[in-house]
């Protein structure tokens, strides 16, 4: 029990110590020490209310209007007090879970979309499912349930401080029966014996809802995903007529969740069992206790009331682990999951497809050319697929890759500087120069302007140049409809959607293009006639073009062939052997 409350600690400061020393920082540890001054005076507070409890009950026992009004008058400062107190408490609160919320939302999307680590992470082995959801959901409930455990954790240690004094004042001293032993304070001990027995059995029951709260969130994040790949592949599931499979997938995944909900329900059954006895017992136990000594005339009601509230406070602080078990396991389950994703994002920067130490290594310069040095590409696993291979290729240049699909596809991903699984040199131009155009596109709820536009901001370009762009591009007929918002992925046609492709390229006028078998979803003539249009109006940019269509050669200075290594050989840190390089013709 002691390792699994250590570990929970760990976790929460590792999620806590960055923020708590961040830019911010003094604003921070400003609202977190206001907070701890709420806390210690709702404490107060709690205290004032005991004292207030017995001079009330003695009012009452004494029969004296006079002491009744009195003690309406110190409730009514009592209860406005609380009110202030309360509301403050709650807004610095909420102000730190949101904030602290946001601090890390901001570290693990800047972290997770740096350096295309997004794409390298679905390429890579580790406990890092569904990202999305744990930035979204899992650092919601790890910051909120975090701050509210801190703050009951606090609350709980100032009552037991103050509540101990208490208690241990107003039970007296009682003879223990048959040791002719007196002991002073005994309702201490019995309230101490009274949480350790609830704790004990509290961990005992509660312990299987931590393995079974991670297990369903991890199931529901998995049914969510599914549903979210439905959603962004509904024409091509619909024409492949995948609907059954497809709902028998998510049935399996909602099962999965069905079980694992199941599985939670039980154990919070036993939990939720146990706690609702331990809570009926604790307001009757001290009555009972201290009944005696109001029965012998030696407490008055309202010590015997102070006594059995200070019992029920100092238990109820004591027994904060029990109480709490559930938010904690929900807590951690979140803070493991997001602290796992932050691991394998930093384990990215090392490179090496299980291999440490080994990656490409990418150089930006002002140099108008790419350098390829003794290249060696390789799969996440660490098998080799091409090795060896250099090349350069100046500005201005017109250049054909081909060959291997599979060996075209990763040599691209190392250009665009989002693969750095194998070994070499790769020298590249600055990254705002170079224009990647693939077979994949962002069309949903955007105007064409923004498409055209992206990455920049929708103001960058002129309205003049974006509907020549389209007019060059063979999309003169949508051009009147830049600024019109819809879903332009359904709307336009393959071909037309690779044509805004080559529109954006106009738009932009990068001083590098690499294309990635865009040009083979056209014909021949369409595809040269593409080319031509790009070589036309964009004279000076460079263009790589990866393509299996063999009679646009002749329309690049070169071609470059690139073919598998032979051997099935895996990376191996330090270097790589001998292998088949690509050729250049």
């Amino acid at each position: 029990m002691a390792d699994d409350k250590d570990h929970f600690l760990r976790q929460i400061w590792r999620l806590a110590g960055p923020y708590w020393g961040c830019e911010r920082r003094w604003k921070v540890r400003g609202a977190s020490l206001f907070l701890v001054l709420l806390t210690m005076s709702q404490v107060g507070l709690s205290v004032w209310t005991n004292y207030w409890n017995r001079a009330l009950f003695d009012a009452l026992e004494q029969h004296s209007v006079h002491g009744l009004l009195i003690q309406v008058g110190v409730f009514a400062i009592i209860f406005g007090l609380s009110i202030v107190i309360t509301a403050a408490h709650l807004y610095i609160k909420r102000w730190l879970m949101i904030d602290w919320r946001a601090w890390l939302t901001e570290h693990l999307v800047s972290n997770w979309m740096e350096n295309g680590r997004f794409h390298k992470l679905t390429h890579s082995a580790g406990n890092h499912d569904n990202p999305d959801q744990r930035i979204a959901e899992d650092i919601r409930i790890a910051t909120e349930i975090a701050v509210t455990l801190m703050h009951t954790l606090i609350y709980s240690l100032l009552s037991m401080g103050l509540f101990i004094n208490i208690l241990w004042t107003v039970s007296g001293a009682v003879d223990v029966p048959g040791t002719g032993i007196r002991m002073p304070g005994y309702m201490v001990p019995l309230a101490f014996l009274y949480a350790a027995l609830g704790s004990g059995f509290g961990w005992m029951v509660g312990r299987p809802l931590v393995s079974a709260t991670n297990a369903l969130q991890a199931a529901e994040a998995t049914f969510r995903f599914g549903l979210s790949r439905i959603r962004e592949n509904t024409e091509t599931i619909a024409l492949m007529g995948g609907e059954p499979l497809e709902r028998a997938h998510s049935a399996t995944r909602f099962m999965q969740v069905i079980r694992e909900y199941k599985r939670q329900s039980l154990a919070y059954m036993g939990l939720v069992s146990f706690g609702t006895g331990y809570g009926v017992l604790l307001p009757v136990f001290p009555l009972l206790v201290a009944a005696p000594q109001y029965i012998r005339g030696i407490m008055s009601l309202g010590v015997l009331m102070q006594a059995a509230q200070a019992f029920q406070q100092l238990t109820s602080a004591l027994s904060w682990p029990v109480d709490n078990i559930g938010d904690m396991a929900r807590c951690r389950a979140s803070a493991e999951r997001v602290l796992s994703l932050n691991e394998a994002l930093n384990k990215l920067d090392g490179c090496a497809g299980g291999t440490e130490g080994v990656c490409i290594e990418l150089e930006r310069s002002q140099h108008s050319r790419i350098l390829i040095e003794e290249l060696c590409i390789a799969e996440p696993s660490g098998r080799i697929l091409i090795e060896h291979f250099s090349a350069d290729i100046r500005r201005g240049e017109s250049v054909l890759i081909t060959g291997d699909p599979e060996v075209t596809g990763y040599l691209f991903k190392v250009l665009a500087g989002i693969w750095s699984w194998g070994s070499g040199r790769v020298k590249l131009p600055p990254a705002d120069e170079m224009l990647f155009i693939t077979q994949c596109h962002i069309l949903d709820e955007k105007t064409l302007r923004e498409v055209l536009s992206y990455p920049h901001p929708v103001d960058t370009f002129e309205t003049a140049s974006i509907r020549h762009a389209l007019e060059c591009a063979g999309l003169a007929w949508v051009a009147s409809r830049i600024d019109e918002r819809g879903n332009w992925d359904q709307v336009l046609p393959q071909r037309s959607q690779q044509r805004l492709c080559f529109a954006r390229a106009i738009v932009q006028r990068p001083a590098w293009i690499c294309m990635k078998e865009v040009l083979d979803v056209f014909n021949p003539k369409g595809a040269r006639l593409i080319l031509e249009m790009l070589r036309r109006e964009l004279p000076n940019s460079t263009l790589l073009n990866i393509s299996f269509q063999s009679g646009l050669r002749n329309l690049h200075n070169r071609t470059i062939a690139l073919s598998r290594t032979r051997s099935a050989k895996t990376l191996e840190s330090g270097g790589t052997q001998q292998g088949i390089s690509g050729t250049i013709q």
